[in-house]
């Protein structure tokens, strides 16, 4: 089968007639994701494609602007009494997809599922007294202490109905009813091949000016279709014959895109992603301490970057710690792990002082995900070489993400080490930073357990003055390399390839609203 004839069955096929007439008059965005939307529920997983799909569909209590300041959104304002009582008040006349009115239990009860699994989340529960809606239209907080609530209701704490986010936070939300500018079309989902949206003809936007996750959200399009590829040949096939938008292009097929009159390559997102690799710090070997801190002397972080990006530098940085490069919280402190010469023979080594018995270490490869799975074939020949017992398991990415979750032993279908991406905007501080949160069970896939990371994150909290808490995120960074949740290998930037007839993309991230195609 021809390339263009595959493309254009792909994209029509779960379509009836009817609706095929009808999109033939609509303006539709074609996008290409990173991966198929194996889960929707953006509460039970962190990958970023369902988080792009949950941005189209649901909508947030505060957004974001450019400058990661949080911003109402929907809500008409607050008040705050002595730093602890807040009052959140709902823009009035907000409508969920299915026509009900979005009211203050329906936010309360999202919140309470978010907080369940979200670190941040977590920290506000902590700090909380109570959380309630006295009526219709009023969130109530009452806190135990300070605590930055509009920047953790704008990470990610996405409202949906009240019979949905009573859903116990460890099983998955399928049925998608946001209030956001578009709706999902559950029966035009194509698990692996297609996934489509419709304008939410009665979305209300916010007044002000759009920025990031902030203020209007405007759909300027009747449709937003998803046509999952995941060969990179394919995709550029597709962008080049203008049966694509918009695609997060490899960096090798960039010349390729550039050569074309009908593409622009823009890279949208300034903080980029932090590539890492996750440990399980639940099983053999990686629950032993001193064998994870082997590990950092073994990692070139220019090595997996070039690995994936190529030798070109705008697309990739090294000399990654804990926190985004340039952001107030980073520092050089202790990055000499990570500087200093390395020396694999001495890893070795040090991994056989520190009690590596040959354990099996499963490494899951996503096949489907070309940058991934290069980063994670490295890391395999990088962890060979050093005397790991390597099992290179390849699975797609959906399976993946689903296996993450389990906590079980390797022998029981568990897992030992992931790469994957934090986002450069997530990890500018401890407050919203999946990676470093230690506590355990209630930690993000990899479950590493450090009473003092904790510690120094609280106190992190409880400081208000910039200096001072640059001084303990330092401390936070020291203390990193001694527990090692995790290591970075590099800042990625993200170029993605436009056909020219889409325009006024918002800038932050893979955003929909606003977008229009001419």
């Amino acid at each position: 089968m021809r390339r263009r004839t595959f493309l254009k069955s792909a994209a029509t096929l779960p379509l009836a007639a009817p609706r095929i007439a009808a999109a033939q008059n609509a303006r539709v965005l074609r996008h290409i994701p990173e991966a198929d939307l194996a889960i929707l529920d953006p509460v039970w997983t962190t990958a970023t494609v369902t988080n792009t799909h949950a941005f189209l569909i649901f909508d947030s209590l505060f957004g974001f602007d450019e400058a990661y300041t949080p911003q109402p959104q929907m809500l008409e304002g607050y008040t705050v009494d002595n730093d602890i009582d807040w009052s959140l008040t709902l823009r009035p006349g907000l409508l969920f997809h299915n026509g009900e009115p979005v009211r203050a239990r329906d936010a309360v009860a999202s919140i309470r599922r978010w907080a369940a699994r979200s670190t941040f989340g977590q920290a506000l529960m902590d700090a909380t007294d109570e959380l309630s809606a006295p009526n219709d239209g009023t969130i109530r907080l009452r806190l135990k202490k300070r605590f930055p609530v509009p920047r953790a209701l704008a990470n990610a704490a996405l409202v949906m109905p009240e019979h949905l986010a009573s859903t116990d936070p460890s099983k998955q939300v399928t049925e998608m009813i946001g209030s956001g500018p578009f709706r999902f079309l559950a029966d035009e989902r194509v698990p692996g091949a297609r996934v489509a949206y419709a304008r939410f003809d009665k979305y209300l936007p916010r007044q002000g000016s759009p920025s990031f996750t902030a203020g209007p959200k405007i759909a300027h399009v009747d449709r937003v279709e998803w046509i999952v590829i995941s060969d990179p040949s394919t995709a550029m096939a597709a962008m080049l014959a203008g049966e694509a938008d918009w695609w997060g292009a490899p960096p090798d097929l960039l010349s390729r895109l550039r050569t074309s009159a009908k593409i622009r390559i823009e890279t949208i997102d300034s903080q980029g992603g932090i590539a890492i690799l996750r440990f399980n710090h639940l099983n053999p070997p990686f629950d032993n301490p001193a064998i994870r801190r082997a590990l950092l002397g073994a990692v070139t972080q220019s090595d997996f970057m070039t690995a994936i990006a190529g030798e070109d530098h705008s697309l990739w940085r090294d000399g990654v710690g804990v926190f985004t490069p340039g952001s107030p919280m980073a520092s050089d402190a202790g990055m000499s792990v990570l500087t200093s010469p390395r020396d694999l023979a001495r890893v070795r080594a040090d991994l056989i002082a520190a009690g590596y018995k040959g354990e099996k270490v499963v490494m899951m490869n996503p096949a489907d995900m070309s940058e991934l799975s290069t980063v994670t074939v490295v890391a395999a020949d990088l962890m060979r070489k050093i005397g790991l017992n390597v099992d290179l398991q390849t699975m797609d990415w959906g399976t993946l993400i689903q296996r993450r979750a389990k906590t079980e032993p390797v022998e029981k279908g568990g897992w030992s080490l992931v790469h994957t991406n934090l986002t450069g905007s997530g990890t500018m501080d401890p407050a919203g930073h999946i990676g470093l949160r230690a506590n355990g069970l209630k930690a993000w896939a990899g479950w590493p357990t450090s009473p003092e990371l904790e510690r120094l994150r609280d106190t992190w909290f409880d400081t208000a003055d910039i200096a001072a808490q640059r001084v303990i995120c330092a401390d936070i960074q020291k203390q990193f390399w001694q527990d090692v949740p995790y290591i970075p290998l590099g800042q990625r930037f993200f170029p993605h390839a436009f056909n020219t007839r889409l325009r006024d993309v918002r800038r932050g991230g893979t955003l929909f609203f606003g977008a229009r195609v001419t």
